[in-house]
């Protein structure tokens, strides 16, 4: 039986050299096919790094999975640990058994830099490049950090309305949410609509946790919030998740005292967790950024 519990090629890379049989899933970003050698390079999205595989042809015969193995293509690859002489990692995989359950023909990811532009037209496939993944494993660590500090305070997480008629801020263009057709003449009154009155889609869930801190004393919401100004700008969004803590019987100290605690959190669970990428980022999307972030972690706000 097959579970989804199956070791990442990062939890694989931190096991020391062995003769327990192991597997590794994933897809492969390079290979180099020798006479005697087949070098390939397995990925699974779990760490910036790959898991270097070898498949000694004197030793087992692969030659048919090996000509089906392109890059790109998913693979399913079996053998032991043993010591990797080359730099960047401890143990390579040597490779015994080989399933290509993907093929890849014209991948169009070679091992090489790719623009922001180019991955664009192939949005599929732009999470297999370093940048993308990066991001996301960080994406995913902030998401956790942020639950995991207002849950050890004390503070209840809301569902607000995604759907709303309110405008809760009043200062901008919202996207309504209809069921009628455009063009048709009921378009124009909103009374003959699905809710009978005019629907938006939120800009934030800040009425709803004001009225919940209220009974609850301390809430917060973490969800998507959308806003229909026309700026295309790197700070204006159509859509993002938007976080909103609410207390009861809070000043204005106590909220800056809780902002200040927040970024912290934020900062040090990223570079703690996610700390391969950020020196990823630190070296090619943004130089500096890392220590500029150690600094806001330990300065007073």
């Amino acid at each position: 039986m097959v579970t989804y519990q199956f070791p990442s090629v990062r939890e694989l890379l931190a096991v020391a050299p062995g003769t327990a049989p192991v597997t590794v899933r994933g897809w492969v970003r390079t290979k180099r096919d020798g006479k005697q050698v087949c070098f390939f390079e397995i990925n699974d999205g779990s760490t910036l790094k790959g898991m270097q595989a070898v498949i000694e042809k004197s030793r087992v015969d692969l030659g048919q999975a090996i000509e089906a193995m392109q890059t790109g293509a998913a693979v399913i690859a079996r053998g032991t640990l043993v010591e990797s002489p080359g730099k960047g990692q401890s143990v390579e995989l040597r490779c015994d058994g080989l399933e290509v359950t993907g093929t890849a023909a014209g991948f169009p990811l070679q091992k090489k830099r790719h623009g922001f532009e180019y991955l664009r037209e192939i949005a599929h496939l732009r999470g297999r490049t370093n940048t993308f993944g990066a991001v996301m494993r960080v994406r995913n660590t902030l998401a956790s950090a942020v639950h995991e500090f207002f849950q050890t305070r004390g503070f209840l997480y809301l569902h607000t309305p995604i759907v709303t008629a309110s405008d809760t801020e009043g200062a901008g263009a919202m996207f309504r949410v209809t069921t009628q057709d455009p063009g048709s003449p009921q378009a124009a009154d909103p009374s003959d609509d699905f809710f009978g009155r005019a629907a938006y889609l939120t800009v934030s869930g800040q009425l709803a946790a004001e009225a919940y801190a209220t009974a609850l004393s301390r809430v917060y919401t973490f969800g998507p919030t959308f806003r229909a100004e026309h700026s295309n700008t790197t700070r204006h969004l159509a859509e993002f998740w938007m976080i909103e803590p609410e207390v009861a019987f809070c000043d204005l100290d106590c909220v800056v005292e809780l902002a200040a605690d927040f970024v912290r959190h934020l900062i040090l669970s990223c570079l703690e967790h996610t700390g391969e990428d950020m020196a990823f980022f630190d070296t090619r999307i943004a130089p500096g950024i890392v220590a500029d972030l150690e600094r806001v972690a330990r300065c007073e706000f």
